[in-house]
């Protein structure tokens, strides 16, 4: 463990490599006393560097006082010259409420950091929330102990999490040698959810457990990234129409997750269960939005991986930047465009000039004006036009980025 709080959270800065001059960070703040030891931490490490901090606080609004409890996180803040921006989400109680909330709360805070000019989101999970959920992951057999990434993506934002290292208890210190407070949120003692339930059985961990266990978690993941990135490169070619050719019967589960979360466009990939199923032994089927459809012409076998066209998510308006999908993004837009969406029931209209299965182009993205049909970028086709494919999430796993894309243009084949 770091000598200091300050010492473990320069550490970690350090480490996640240079972050441009002056950086603007963003950093998602609950009251608590992990999210606001990081808002006090992210502040002072950043402005000797040039750069500026904004504090990000989302209310659930899932319980009585919450809006009072986030403006009493906004005051706290200012009172240590933290600028901060609030957010209220509309949640209902019930099923899965807490993936729910969560999904809720990650949208808007990279929405919001792009907003507030910032690329990166720093993120209050400590030592003790990755011990916590390396036990709970290892109880359930999921991945045993994998635990929590220290860098990962979501759109455009790299989500920061530089407390790893530092238990729950460090951080209560700091705040009380800085005589800050914070918020006692009831919910984490709730038997509700898994979490809390643990909390409730009052194991605690030791540094020297915390330690053993994110060690033992971080060899794991790195075996795990090394089979997983060796199964895409031999094995798979990702296009940037949105498509996955895979060479092979099988592949390895890690590496088939993050490739149906990326032509899902999903923020989360499907159930473990049903991956480590498929990837075994790979066959027709449908999982998280993507088909798994055998490879013919012209890839000479294999299986592709493609997002069904009956998923697609609707139009949207055709302007610069729009994003549709969660996995495009339209750069170049013909003049007279007002739509943006799947090439659907027009892929009839436009098959000689593609070899690819119709159920890849009836899902390719495409410009319209109104009902009529103006461009297919990925085909070279109509008005000059271009989109990126940059889903929510590069092909990754955990920590390791890995992108094998196919040859740009070229899809007439």
């Amino acid at each position: 463990m770091p000598d200091t709080v300050e010492e473990g959270f320069s550490t970690a800065m350090a480490a996640f490599g240079p972050l441009g001059t002056a950086p603007r960070l963003a950093v998602a703040v609950s009251g608590g006393a992990d999210s606001t030891a990081l808002a006090l931490l992210a502040r002072d490490w950043v402005v000797p560097r040039g750069g500026s901090v904004i504090a990000l606080i989302v209310d659930h609004g899932l319980r009585r006082g919450s809006d009072r409890e986030a403006a009493l996180t906004a005051q706290r803040l200012s009172g240590q010259l933290i600028h901060s921006v609030s957010y209220r989400l509309s949640l209902t109680d019930g099923a899965a409420l807490q993936e729910r909330a969560r999904v809720a709360r990650y949208a808007v805070l990279t929405s919001a950091a792009r907003e507030n000019g910032a690329v990166h989101l720093l993120v209050g999970h400590h030592a003790d929330d990755q011990a916590e959920l390396i036990m709970m992951r290892g109880a359930r057999g999921t991945r045993g102990l994998c635990g929590m990434s220290p860098i990962s993506a979501r759109n455009d934002v790299l989500l920061l999490r530089p407390l790893l290292a530092l238990p729950h208890a460090a951080l209560q210190d700091y705040l009380r040698t800085r005589g800050v407070e914070w918020i006692e949120d009831p919910s984490n003692l709730d038997r509700r959810f898994e979490r809390g339930r643990l909390r409730l059985t009052g194991q605690r961990f030791s540094s020297n457990e915390i330690t053993a266990l994110i060690a033992h978690a971080m060899v794991v993941r790195r075996l795990e990234q090394d089979v997983a990135a060796a199964s895409l490169v031999a094995s798979v070619c990702l296009y940037d129409a949105g498509f996955a050719h895979i060479a092979a019967d099988r592949l390895d589960p890690n590496a088939l997750a993050a490739l149906l979360r990326v032509i899902g466009g999903a923020d989360y990939p499907p159930p473990r269960t049903s991956t480590v199923r498929i990837a075994e032994s790979l066959a027709p089927a449908t999982l998280g939005g993507v088909a798994v459809v055998r490879a013919k012409r012209p890839f000479g076998g294999g299986f592709l991986l493609v997002r069904e066209p009956a998923a697609c998510a609707e139009p949207v308006p055709a302007m610069h930047r729009a994003q549709w999908d969660g996995r495009f993004v339209l750069d170049r837009v013909p003049e007279t465009a007002t739509a943006f969406g799947a090439l659907g029931d027009h892929a009839a209209k436009i098959r000689d000039r593609s070899s690819l299965p119709a159920v890849v182009l009836r899902g390719l993205p495409a410009i319209f004006r109104n009902d009529k049909l103006l461009a297919v970028p990925h085909l070279d086709f109509g008005a000059p036009s271009s989109v990126r494919f940059e889903p929510g999430w590069p092909v990754l796993v955990d920590l390791g980025f890995l992108r094998s894309e196919g040859e740009r243009g070229g899809l007439g084949i």
